[in-house]
């Protein structure tokens, strides 16, 4: 039988690297030149799908520029089920029918505590509200739950972290893996909110009737800051 290819030695010079856009507003961490190279090769040469195509590797980044992150949402790895993963945590596009179950516990618990709800699956609407949704991995295999763990992504999740608590900043920590980047938060006037995972494994642990929305909005109004509209549906897709 065929071994399986290591994802962590050199690859052939033959391999093309992924070619995923590396937002502008973050180029300058230091990730993307002393880490991003090894694990892009080592990408390109695993030859299972990787989920979010490469195309929405970095789309949370890009779409929630350094400068306009108020909340932060961490999750763990990507929607490992084809078609489902877009590059922003829990989010899906419009026309993913049915929801994951994480997303439906989501949306039961933004009910719950809000009383408000979305069209579709698509969070894209968080996220032009200044909602940084990341994962604490950024890349999985189809049907791998935590296929990348050891590839290297929590290095880029630690210094985003780092560089979005420079300011007052919520961040919505949800499950343990989200849980350990908090160390990266500096010292500052934020909120932490911590809670079990909205999988349905961990939900009835402690996420639900955790009421984050409501609690990142109170904060938020605190400062003198518009809320988070999280029934605002997105005005494009994610």
């Amino acid at each position: 039988m065929a071994s399986q290819p290591d994802l962590f030695t050199p690859a052939p010079s033959t391999v093309a690297p992924d070619l995923s856009p590396i937002p502008e507003g973050w180029a300058d961490l230091p990730f993307f030149a002393e880490d991003w190279p090894r694990i892009a090769e080592a990408l390109a040469r695993d030859p299972r799908q990787i989920l979010p195509p490469h195309d929405r590797r970095f789309h949370a980044l890009a779409l929630t520029p350094p400068d306009r992150v108020r909340v932060v949402i961490l999750g763990q790895d990507p929607y490992p089920t084809p078609g489902h993963a877009m590059g922003l945590a829990f989010s899906v596009n419009p026309d993913v029918r049915p929801l994951p179950k994480s997303l439906q516990n989501v949306f039961r618990e933004m009910g719950d505590d809000t009383g408000e709800r979305l069209p579709n699956g698509d969070l894209s609407g968080w996220a032009r509200q200044g909602v940084l949704l990341l994962n604490t991995h950024l890349s999985v295999p189809a049907g791998v739950i935590g296929g990348h763990a050891k590839l290297g992504w929590e290095k880029l999740t630690g210094q985003v972290i780092a560089r979005v608590s420079e300011r007052p900043t919520a961040f919505v920590l949800w499950g343990k893996p989200a849980q350990a980047q908090a160390k990266h938060i500096r010292p500052g006037e934020h909120l932490i909110v911590e809670s079990a995972h909205p999988s349905p494994l961990s939900a009835s642990r402690g996420f639900f009737g955790s009421r984050p929305f409501s609690r990142v909005n109170g904060w938020l109004e605190g400062r003198g800051e518009p809320p988070i509209d999280w029934g605002a549906a997105a005005s494009a897709s994610g």
